[in-house]
């Protein structure tokens, strides 16, 4: 096997970013390629066989323009440049990286971060009411609060209201002390933390007290209409058909609307349909309803819920498969 011997061009200030703490980026691009890298002087020299080299190469590059734009190179920026040089796609982890929503109160920048966060953000942009389905971690609550705030900040929208359905998660949180206000905080915790990120808890509470921001359970939408607010309704999966077509006929004119959920995490009744499964079937030919369906491929946390998240895709489908079979053998028994 002969080697080839390729440059990439590293500014020394870019180098530590690229490379990471202890070079472990480097050393992961090293064993996926079965390359060596070997820095000198604003350059890096990739050795490796033909093709395995390029590709190291290419995702070199790639990280060094999102470090020379300013970003901090994460493992998960590493593992999906990776991923879409496999792809022969690495010239979108660029062109996503140029979709700046807002930034937080601490001045980080939030974008998506894969081809599927973007699709969904251009979806958000584009559409009256958005679906945005997948597992953990892949930004949908996240992504959509960002954009509901910077839509009220530029005078797009005149309120904010989120709201989930306040669905137990195996535990019963009925005997808590306090008052109902106090029994429902637990529910609505983490689209409170998204808020405080996002615009500062000084900032929400002033908006809060004049009614312009609102967080409540799915129950207090009943009977309104909701006209010129960005609305998202989170953990949709744990709505009935019932509650989730009384949500879609609340809204007014001069709205938008994002319903986030994960059809594989139900805390419903055993044997309840959910709301989510059916409403997507139900609308996704409507005009002006956009359905995005992200994966693992786009979770953004730790590298380790990736893989947790793909591996539980992998015992699913395998579970339906066997089970289709146990099914079509009984019937040949019978």
């Amino acid at each position: 096997m002969s080697l080839t011997e390729l440059m990439v061009d590293i500014p020394a200030e870019h180098e530590n970013n690229v490379f990471g703490q202890f070079d472990n980026y480097a050393k992961k691009i090293e064993r996926t390629f079965r390359v060596t890298l070997i820095a000198r002087e604003g350059a890096v020299k990739v050795l490796g066989e033909g093709a395995a080299a390029e590709k190291a190469r290419r995702v070199l590059t790639q990280l060094t323009e999102l470090s020379r734009r300013g970003n901090i190179i994460t493992e998960q920026n590493v593992d999906y440049a990776i991923s879409l040089v496999f792809e022969d796609q690495e010239e979108a982890l660029v062109e996503i990286d140029r979709d700046l929503i807002c930034y937080t109160l601490q001045g980080k920048p939030i974008k998506p971060k894969t081809l599927g966060q973007k699709k969904y953000v251009d979806a958000v942009k584009g559409g009256m009411v958005t679906f945005g389905l997948g597992p953990a971690g892949t930004g949908k609550t996240y992504l959509a609060m960002a954009m509901a705030v910077t839509a009220f900040k530029n005078n797009e929208v005149s309120r904010i209201i989120l709201t989930r359905p306040a669905i137990e998660a195996g535990e019963k949180l009925g005997f808590l002390p306090g008052d109902l206000q106090s029994k429902i905080d637990p529910y609505l915790r983490p689209l409170y933390d998204a808020l405080y990120q996002i615009m500062g808890a000084e900032a929400f509470l002033k908006n809060s007290e004049k009614g312009l921001i609102e967080v409540a359970p799915l129950a207090y939408m009943r009977g309104r209409t909701l006209d010129n607010a960005f609305i998202i309704l989170d953990e949709a999966q744990n709505t009935t058909p019932a509650q989730m077509k009384m949500f879609l006929t609340r809204i007014g004119f001069g709205s938008k609307v994002v319903i986030t959920g994960d059809s594989t995490q139900k805390d419903l009744p055993s044997g309840t349909v959910s709301g989510l499964d059916v409403a997507v079937k139900v609308v996704k030919n409507i005009e002006d309803v956009k359905i995005c369906t992200l994966t693992s491929k786009d979770v953004v946390r730790h590298p380790l819920v990736q893989r947790i998240v793909k591996a539980y895709e992998d015992y699913e489908k395998k579970e339906m498969r066997s089970g289709g079979n146990v099914g079509r053998n009984r019937r040949r028994r019978n």
